[in-house]
């Protein structure tokens, strides 16, 4: 299926990430408006089939779909841009900088919120007949995640915020897997059997993904579950969106980076030394070489 070799697949990484950085205001906040909303669309769906079959295991055998719609078509989550944009910047790529990097974080994280709550409103819409009926049993399950995986961490004090974190970290070092492995094979049914794997592995786990829960927690809000927006900032996004930057960057990135991209990359500089070195050393002088004079018949040394 076009296996794509690591030192190969590091350089798309920077790519990617480089080009990222470079894209306007409006079409950063588009893809990642519409990579949220692909995302949560595929998480109701999971939770739906989880609750309507009794099978969380068939959840989330299901849910890498929507995973797999928003990479083939180029949009983007933070978790994403957490793992390719710092090694566009360790690699000194043209436009990379620090700044770019906050700014893409930054409009990334806002687009993916807008496409997480405009699918939170409208399947609260969907589950309770426009706010007419209570909701159905696949909303008042939503709302159940929202309340344990909030009041359900506070409960624990710093134990559960600690387990909170981990859960994002192990989260995004299983997402920024997928999200790398879109990228090591060239045919399409190559990308989905690699993206699929390690985003069946994080739902099923329960680990804590930032862009799901900007689709899961507004939704437990909006169909009345037992919990605070203080409650859903404080344990649960924000320690979520940290654990999610280490766990893509420190797991995935950096270690693919500095094992199979930066080798690669100093063998090139010395390479180039080298070239630099030979152009610039003086030129031997010419060899002499004995010929004979015609005239005399006599050796002759001629340089």
């Amino acid at each position: 299926m076009s296996y794509i070799k690591p030192a190969e697949l590091v350089t798309r990484m920077v790519d990617a990430g480089a080009y990222k950085m470079q894209l306007s205001t409006r079409d950063t906040l588009i893809r990642a408006f519409m990579g949220a909303a692909l995302l949560t669309i595929a998480a109701a769906f999971a939770v739906t089939v989880s609750t309507q079959t009794g099978q969380p295991l068939l959840g989330a055998l299901l849910f890498p779909v929507g995973f797999v719609m928003l990479y083939l078509l180029g949009y983007d989550l933070l978790t994403g841009v957490f793992t390719l944009g710092p090694l566009a910047v360790l690699d000194r790529r043209p436009g990379a900088t620090f700044g770019a990097l906050m700014r893409n974080w930054g409009l990334v994280f806002l687009g993916n919120f807008g496409g997480a709550f405009l699918v939170a409103i409208l399947m609260a819409i969907y589950f309770t007949y426009g706010f007419s009926t209570e909701a159905s049993a696949v909303g008042q399950a939503i709302s159940d995640i929202g309340h344990g995986r909030t009041v359900g961490y506070a409960d624990h004090g710093a134990a559960g915020m600690l387990t909170l974190f981990i859960r994002g970290v192990l989260c995004n070092w299983m997402v920024s897997t997928g999200v790398v492995l879109a990228m090591i094979s060239d045919s399409t049914i190559g990308k989905i059997v690699a993206m699929w794997m390690p985003i069946m592995l994080f739902f099923y786990m329960g680990f804590e993904h930032s862009i799901v829960n900007m689709f899961l927690f507004p939704s437990g809000l909006l169909l009345g579950a037992d919990f605070t927006l203080w409650d859903y900032l404080i344990w649960n996004e924000i320690p979520t969106v940290f654990g999610n930057l280490v766990g893509g960057l420190l797991f995935v990135g950096l270690p693919l980076y500095y094992t199979h991209g930066r080798p690669k990359a100093r063998k090139a500089r010395a390479a180039g030394r080298r070239a630099r070195a030979t152009a610039s050393a003086p030129a031997a002088p010419a060899p002499t070489e004995d010929v004979v004079d015609t005239a005399t018949r006599e050796p002759a040394r001629v340089s």
